[in-house]
């Protein structure tokens, strides 16, 4: 698939070596580009696929143009992330720019070009922008463990929690066998218990199952 060309006729060609700015649009599968010169008028825009080749392509698309001297990317921490590190690789200068509010959308309606345009504006103007995530070295390798952990300790609170609502609502004998355990005794006490794997409609024997099953998790 190549490249969707949403270029208006240009009514302000521009010498060569004129400085331009320009402002990226991002999205899952696409990314919307849009060039402006000094002053805030429109040179082009184009929209490309968000992969490698698309990314080839942004940076051919803008030395095609001139002399792009920023570059304004939405999201460069999420979908504009493999942007910006293509972008820097190519020795172009990126800077992130804060994405517009719902309700500012809300009342024009959404728009890619637009979108993009505001981006490039915001770079130009120096509003709303700010130095983009690097995405790589040592910085981006604890950010993915750290991630791991956020979400291991999330999910740990909540079977915890799960535990507990259950053990509050079982039956007097399960209540009696686990009620002065608590914390990771509680959970590895769970986890050797041996109720079966028999389905069975008696909720004590359903309960000591689902409790093994939330331990083990």
């Amino acid at each position: 698939m190549t490249s969707m060309t949403l270029d208006p006729p240009l009514t302000n060609p521009l010498p060569p070596g004129t400085a331009l700015v320009a402002g990226v649009d991002t999205h899952k599968n696409t990314h919307h580009v849009a060039i402006l010169d000094l002053v805030g008028r429109p040179v082009a825009d184009r929209e490309f696929r968000a992969d490698g080749r698309g990314y080839a392509q942004v940076i051919a698309f803008f030395h095609e143009h001139g002399d792009v001297v920023r570059i304004g990317v939405e999201g460069t921490g999420s979908y504009g992330a493999g942007l910006s590190r293509a972008l820097n690789a190519a020795g172009l200068t990126v800077v992130e720019v804060a994405r517009q509010d719902r309700q500012a959308r809300r009342r024009r309606g959404k728009s890619d070009p637009l979108d993009a345009h505001q981006a490039a504006v915001a770079v130009l103007a120096g509003t709303d922008t700010a130095i983009p995530k690097s995405g790589d070295g040592a910085v981006e390798s604890m950010r993915i463990l750290l991630a791991e952990r956020r979400s291991a300790a999330k999910a740990r609170a909540q079977v915890m929690n799960q535990i507990h609502a259950l053990l509050i609502t079982a039956p007097e004998l399960v209540r009696q066998a686990f009620r002065a355990l608590s914390g990771q005794r509680l959970v590895n006490t769970l986890a050797k218990t041996r109720p079966g794997t028999v389905s069975s409609t008696d909720p004590e024997v359903v309960v000591r199952q689902t409790l093994r099953r939330f331990a083990v998790r």
